[in-house]
């Protein structure tokens, strides 16, 4: 579950940056807002007090009365906009403009013109400005400003604010963190069964998810593909179960009448009464029923060992003493003279022991030593020694005889079988023989590598654990 505290924290990495940008954004378009309404040539667009300032400035006031120039109150026309000239003596009206509402008074008190002054006319929005010995009142349509007249803040409010703020933009980003990790909590955790139950899938451990969340369609589909997955294995198990029965049975049927044609074909071999070319075909009749026997043992063993039928004894084994034994039985087992096998005793520890099955061990040493004679049929010299590590120990079987080529090598360590032989006789190539080897080695938690020898042949060596305490 590594990946999952790296996707929160890039989820979260993610989300700070998002905030960040956002606000950068934020204080951009804030800028660019106060820039508008605060620089530049005054608009009723911007800031209606520099708009009502520069209406000013264009009445001009001749004797007793007020003018606007033209270009002003064309403006002022197309901005529906009105206007009056309040008198600072008289309090009333001594100038307007064409379009004012019909509603609007046309003298003032005071308290009307404290109002004025900083809220509304009937319901207008006004701005005001000062003119010569008068009062310049515009009024905007109702619905262009909205003027707060009461709120009133503090000076110390004022210095404040910028903490103030600091502080209210913390507090949201503290509480849009905290959301943000609920939701990404509540996500990981309907997250987490599916994760663990797509792990499971290749180790063939079937759990029901809970089909429930935002994610429940998923979770179907997982423990869809689980049931799937399930069953093929189940069936799969059924075949396998079914071939290696069926390998046993036809292994059972076959040595029956194997054992007569051996019989009978060794009874030929002895009959004085045959000729002597009858006698050696009797004789190839014995040695061939003899390989089929072989074979065929070699075959149920290694269904067998495939399907993890065969029974394992595991014991105590002391390696080198176990080796020399396997060597001297396999040296009086009538070898021919033209072979010789070296027991290469330099540097090895009086005692390296582990855990095995004797038979089974013993029986991947020899394949070793008989596929080193079979494929060398002009003789060699055999060479047996160990190599240990940390938590292993190698035993090396090599030979100087013909070997094989590169091609060969890499089917013999990346085939499921090593079966490379085309020949239509029983000497099938490097044939059961070294898969035994391989699935023996290998239901003892080790492995087994094939390389060209030091002395030219082919070297095998097969690697398993060793007892590091006692």
């Amino acid at each position: 579950m590594k990946s999952i505290p790296k996707f929160i924290s890039r989820s979260i990495g993610l989300l700070i940056l998002s905030i960040l940008l956002l606000l950068i954004a934020n204080v951009i378009l804030a800028v660019f807002i106060f820039q508008q309404q605060f620089s530049g040539e005054a608009s009723y667009s911007s800031s209606p007090y520099r708009y009502t300032q520069n209406i000013a400035s264009h009445i001009t006031k001749n004797d007793n009365s007020y003018a606007l120039n033209e270009q002003a109150a064309e403006k002022l026309k197309t901005d529906h906009v009105w206007g009056i000239i309040v008198d600072e003596d008289s309090r009333s009206t001594v100038w307007q403009t064409d379009n004012l509402p019909e509603n609007i008074p046309q003298a003032y008190s005071l308290a009307d013109i404290s109002d004025l002054t900083l809220g509304y006319i009937k319901g207008y929005p006004t701005y005001t400005s000062e003119v010569d010995q008068g009062l310049l009142v515009l009024g905007f349509p109702k619905t262009s400003y909205w003027k707060m007249m009461t709120p009133t803040w503090t000076y110390q409010f004022i210095t404040n604010l910028p903490q103030i703020l600091l502080v209210v933009l913390t507090v949201n980003l503290i509480v849009v963190l905290f959301l943000y990790l609920w939701f990404s909590g509540r996500m990981v955790r309907s997250v987490a069964p599916l994760v663990e139950g797509i792990k499971n899938l290749p180790k063939g451990t079937h759990k029901k998810i809970r089909e429930k969340g935002p994610l429940s369609e998923v979770a179907e589909n997982i423990n869809q593909t689980s049931k799937v997955l399930e069953e093929q294995e189940k069936q799969l198990s059924k075949k396998e179960e079914a071939r290696a029965d069926w390998i046993a049975g036809i292994s059972h049927d076959i040595r029956t009448p194997l054992s007569m044609v051996v019989g009978y074909a060794s009874q030929l071999a002895d009959n004085s009464s045959l000729s002597a070319e009858e006698k050696d075909k009797a004789k190839i009749i014995v040695n061939q029923s003899q390989k089929i026997k072989s074979l065929v043992n070699d075959l149920n063993l290694s269904s067998k060992l495939e399907y993890s039928m065969q029974a394992m004894n595991i014991q105590k084994v002391e390696l080198t003493s176990f080796l020399r034994k396997v060597i001297v039985e396999f040296i009086n087992n009538d070898l021919e003279k033209n072979y010789s096998i070296h027991w290469q005793t330099d540097k090895i520890p009086d005692t390296i022991f582990l855990q095995a099955d004797v038979e089974l061990l013993k029986r991947a040493i020899t394949n070793l030593l008989q596929n080193a004679i079979n494929h060398n049929l002009d003789g060699c010299n055999i060479y047996v020694s160990i190599k240990q590590e940390d938590h292993t120990v190698s035993i090396i079987v090599e030979d100087d005889g013909v070997g094989v080529s590169e091609t060969q090598l890499n089917k013999l360590n990346h085939s499921s079988h090593y079966m490379i032989s085309k020949d239509e006789n029983l000497n099938q190539g490097h044939g059961l023989g070294l898969l035994i080897v391989r699935q023996i080695i290998e239901s003892h938690d080790g492995n087994v590598f094939l390389e060209k020898s030091k002395y030219e042949g082919l070297s095998v060596q097969i690697t398993v654990p060793k007892i590091t305490s006692f």
